[in-house]
């Protein structure tokens, strides 16, 4: 029998340009079934998914592809991001591409986007942002914890609502993009994660628990032998000003090349955008 290691440690619509909560991951990655899989891994499956996100800190960095997507007025929309993470700074670089205007207009240019604690950069706005300057966005003041604000959401972030599980089944062995992986899905509590969270967490994960249409998060996500996460989907749920029920937006992000070079410099002061941001 093969040998079996188990790491345990402690430890919406509304976005970029304009567009809010959007994403269906294809850029995920497709899940195959293993016939060899075997009986579940040994661990409480809530335990062993509260401190996941422990392991891409160890890990230090991952190169990870991100997508939003949302049905809204019989039309559905996928915002779709690539780029490079580093887990122990808490810092990432994002190239974050928009759906085709609905009226047929050329493509909108890809938006940059840099994560860090506390804080959204955007270059490429649009709504009147010279093209050489960079928007900031305050997380602490979405409603969504920028979960899905930006279009993508922060790959630790992301990590961290798992400090919420509060139930949790493990479905089977398979592979994801060629790794072969654990996969367990259950329900996460966002204001369980906003306490659980690093300290850069806990307040975007506080904002959405209360700014979302339910705290209670469904999800699926598929651990790799090392705990690392590499694949993760959220279904989040919120109320935007013209609808009244339930808007359900998936977010799917895929990890992987742990390790990778992850340089995310952020932009000088006066690289920053200080005028007001047209309305789109």
């Amino acid at each position: 029998m093969a040998r079996r290691r188990q790491h345990r440690r402690t430890h919406g619509v509304t976005a970029v340009a304009g567009v809010v909560c959007c994403l269906g991951l294809g850029a995920a990655g497709c899940a195959r079934s293993d016939a060899v899989a075997q009986g579940p891994p040994a661990g409480d499956p809530v335990e062993v998914l509260r401190t996941a996100a422990d392991a891409l800190v160890e890990a230090g960095s991952s190169q990870t592809r991100t997508s939003l997507e949302m049905a809204t007025g019989g039309t559905r929309v996928t915002i779709r991001g690539e780029g490079v993470y580093d887990y122990r700074k808490r810092l990432g670089r994002l190239r974050v591409l928009l759906p085709q205007d609905p009226a047929g207009a050329a493509d909108r240019r890809p938006i940059t986007e840099l994560l860090a604690p506390g804080a959204l950069y955007m270059k490429n706005r649009g709504a009147g942002v010279p093209a050489d300057k960079w928007v900031r966005v305050d997380t602490a003041t979405l409603s969504d914890g920028n979960l899905v604000t930006g279009g993508a959401t922060d790959p630790f972030a992301a990590a961290e609502v798992l400090r919420g599980t509060r139930s949790a089944t493990f479905v089977g062995r398979t592979e994801v993009a060629g790794a072969r992986v654990r996969h367990y899905r259950g329900t996460a509590d966002l204001e369980a994660a906003s306490q659980a969270a690093s300290e850069a967490n806990r307040g975007p994960l506080g904002a959405a628990a209360k700014g979302f249409a339910t705290a209670r998060v469904p999800f699926d996500v598929y651990l790799d032998d090392e705990g690392r996460i590499r694949k993760v989907r959220h279904r989040f749920s919120f109320v935007n000003g013209e609808r009244q029920e339930p808007v359900a937006v998936a977010s799917t992000t895929l990890l992987y090349d742990f390790g990778a070079p992850a340089d995310v410099r952020l932009p000088a002061d006066e690289d920053i955008y200080a005028g007001r941001i047209a309305e789109e």
